[in-house]
């Protein structure tokens, strides 16, 4: 990680963003030295309800044995099958096997979505989370991950449109999973050329794992260092974002950041 690059965003944020929480990263690979594997859950809970910590400033390692959650195996690369009943999961619900979250009409609607997916390879290796500040020389991020409230997220919406000139070109808002959005597809657009940012956060299941109003931006590392070149030329400069900024400051006020 380059530190110079970490110690400017930071000090950008504080300016143009001020009272909003620091996103936090990830990377795939060899945990970093002192740090301990996420224990294994004694019951079911999703993988985004911990990640809390690591916005408070407590590092995260997760593995396999850190999962409860068989879409989290999945969406992490620790798996590629679904258990036999996850179409009638996803959509309408088997009598007597299972009840149906109904984000899916049809099994055959879940069947297709399926095929849709590719598989990251991170078999025997680990997730490491840490908050912004907190990464050190050695750390190389993958995906920079935003948890914030909308004026938060209109400003690095437009900025990843920056150098865009195709109005769909900087953001995408696939369906899945709140990890799918802040870990599959993010990290699956860091692999492209031209990598784009995810929002997401809308997945009902894990609303409860984030405070009121708060949606989530990853943003691919390959993006997010171009988006930090182009900060101080944006419209960040302008009197219609110093409007924006007061709202920040002021939701940070009411809400904590």
């Amino acid at each position: 990680m380059d530190i110079g690059m970490r110690d400017r965003f930071t000090r950008l944020w504080n300016q143009y963003f001020e009272g909003a929480d620091l996103p936090i990263a990830f990377w795939i690979g060899p945990a970093g030295e002192g740090l301990s594997r996420l224990p294994a859950p004694k019951r079911w809970r999703c993988m985004v309800c911990d990640l809390a910590r690591v916005r408070k400033g407590h590092p995260v390692v997760i593995d396999r044995e850190s999962l409860s959650c068989s879409g989290a195996k999945l969406y992490l690369g620790y798996t590629t099958e679904r258990p036999p009943f996850f179409r009638y999961f996803l959509s309408c619900g088997k009598p007597g096997v299972v009840e149906g979250e109904r984000y899916k009409r049809t099994p055959e609607i879940v069947d297709e979505f399926d095929r849709s997916l590719a598989h990251i390879p991170s078999e025997g290796t680990t997730y490491t989370f840490k908050r912004w500040d907190m990464l050190t020389g050695e750390d190389v991020p993958d995906v920079v991950i935003f948890f914030a409230r909308p004026e938060v997220i209109s400003g690095l919406f437009t900025l990843a449109s920056f150098d865009q000139g195709d109005p769909e070109g900087g953001v995408i808002c696939p369906f899945g999973s709140g990890c799918s959005s802040i870990v599959y597809y993010p990290w699956l657009e860091q692999q492209k050329e031209h990598p784009k940012a995810v929002l997401g956060m809308f997945d009902p299941s894990a609303r409860p794992c984030v405070m009121l109003d708060v949606l989530s931006m990853a943003i691919p590392m390959r993006k997010f260092a171009l988006m930090i070149e182009y900060m101080e030329e944006s419209f960040l400069v302008t009197g219609t974002w110093e409007r924006v900024r007061e709202k920040i400051r002021r939701s940070a006020a009411l809400n904590g950041p």
